[in-house]
């Protein structure tokens, strides 16, 4: 089963599609297809890493409500 997304692109690239191929067979790839799911693959890999470091420096950030600066209160 091909995804309909990488189909419309192959289909869109028009005047890049022999510099793509280029491209994909450069890299080893053996068609059109595979290049293009391995670089959206790789897009949703690279986002979801970014929110995770946003995450992590928004935990960060927070202050810490329980830990206190005086043994007094």
């Amino acid at each position: 089963m091909q995804n309909q997304e990488i189909v419309k692109i192959i289909e869109n690239l028009k005047g890049r599609r022999n510099y793509e191929e280029k491209r994909a067979s450069k890299l080893g790839f053996a068609s059109l297809y595979e290049y293009f799911e391995d670089k959206i693959s790789k897009q949703q890999k690279a986002i979801e890493d970014e929110q995770k470091e946003l995450e992590a420096a928004k935990a960060d950030d927070q202050p810490k409500a329980s830990k206190k600066s005086c043994s007094c209160c």
